[in-house]
């Protein structure tokens, strides 16, 4: 590895980054790796990234293009937990606090190595706060300024966030016309990387296997291919045996979906060993000890119950399957959805005008006040009680 411009550059997949700054390049003096020194571009002021003189526009605009998040109201007593995670938490020792964690959580990756299954290793796992803060240290390990980073129009609402922050020139594809992902079009053009959740968000429509592997085999394989995939567990087909093929792939997944666990915050990222080794050393720049004592402990424990999870995930996939049903009975646009959630259109509202009618009926979900997806809503897969309740609701729509 090598540290050019300040940023962390892989010799072996990622190499020749250009600067960040609006010189391009031209303050070819200065070493500002910890260094400071004149600068022309800045009026010879000390070299530091433009980054820290707009801390203010980066939090308005993160304010922004974050859409409020919205949750139903019911409690899910079923949607829980596993019952070895909460034996965890009760017999944790709170003792133990007085003393630092893992910095490397050696016990969780090789739990969650030993969870994903064969041709996975501890060394290809990378674990951190939640997969935002995973993401964070891909986007500052992996992407770079030379060429805009691809990904498509409507997904993950924080991937435009950490660009803006990191300075990472961006590019979004538009979807194709089913709202499906346009491999073609993310294809097109230079890009330093290519990201995208699979299944996506908020339509829940999967890329398959097959597809993927096509567009890896055109992509360039020194440059990075990440796959967010959240929602893997409520139908779709991981992307993990592709790892040994494509050294440039890697595949980020949290706990707070399947495994009911976005209360921990915990992430974690899957890749090339060389890969983990890059974003361990983004990460001990900055906090040596990223996961705390008590949710690494609980992760392994959740790690050793997989069966709890795929049963209660099993009934998502069910639930799901006869709410989108009901509602195409209704005469909703339903799009194909592998995660915990539905995208769905109204005949002839719009998505805040379903919001609103729902919200009085004291259920919350999620619309997009965005052109091309401002007549769906976000209605995440709750109990079969849940659902049917719902359902009697918008049935007077």
């Amino acid at each position: 590895m090598a540290r050019q411009n300040g940023f962390l550059v892989l010799n072996q997949f990622f190499s020749g980054a250009a600067c960040r700054h609006p010189c391009r390049g031209i303050c070819n003096s200065v070493k500002y790796a910890g260094t400071q020194g004149p600068c022309p571009c800045l009026n010879r002021r000390p070299h530091v990234c433009p980054s820290f003189f707009s801390i203010a526009s980066l939090y308005s605009r993160r304010a922004a293009e974050r859409p409020p998040l919205h949750k139903t109201q019911r409690k899910r007593k079923s949607l829980s937990p596993s019952p070895e995670v909460q034996k965890a938490v009760r017999e944790f020792d709170a003792g133990q606090y007085r003393l630092y964690p893992d910095p490397d959580s050696n016990a969780l990756r090789n739990a969650i190595a030993g969870m994903l299954g064969p041709g996975i290793t501890p060394d290809m796992v990378f674990a951190g706060n939640g997969s935002d803060e995973v993401l964070s240290f891909i986007f500052f390990t992996l992407f770079d300024s030379d060429a805009p980073l691809h990904f498509p129009e409507y997904t993950y609402s924080f991937y435009p966030v950490y660009c803006g922050y990191y300075d990472i020139p961006f590019r979004k594809i538009p979807l194709a016309s089913d709202f499906s992902l346009d491999c073609g079009a993310l294809l097109e053009g230079d890009s330093s990387g290519l990201i995208f959740a699979n299944p996506n968000a908020p339509t829940g429509i999967f890329l398959e296997l097959p597809e993927l592997e096509r567009l890896l085999d055109r992509y360039p394989s020194g440059r990075p291919v990440v796959v967010d995939e959240a929602y893997i567990d409520f139908g779709g087909e991981t992307a993990l045996p592709l790892l040994e093929k494509y050294k440039n792939l890697v595949i980020v997944r949290t706990f707070s979906k399947s495994f009911c666990f976005a209360g921990a915050r915990l992430g974690y990222a899957v890749a090339d060993p060389g890969i983990i080794r890059a974003l361990f050393t983004a990460k001990d720049s900055f906090n040596h000890f990223p996961v705390d004592r008590l949710t690494q402990e609980i992760g392994v424990a959740a790690c050793g119950d997989p069966g709890y999870y795929k049963k209660i995930n099993t009934e998502i996939i069910q639930t799901r399957g006869l709410f989108s049903a009901e509602l195409e009975k209704l005469g909703w646009t339903v799009l194909p959805s592998r995660a915990n959630f539905v995208f769905v259109r109204h005949p002839s509202l719009n998505g805040r005008e379903v919001y609103e009618y729902i919200k009085k009926q004291g259920v919350l979900v999620r619309y997009f006040d965005s052109p091309g997806i401002a007549g769906f809503v976000r209605i995440s897969i709750g109990t079969p009680d849940d659902m049917r309740q719902l359902l009697d609701i918008m049935k007077n729509l």
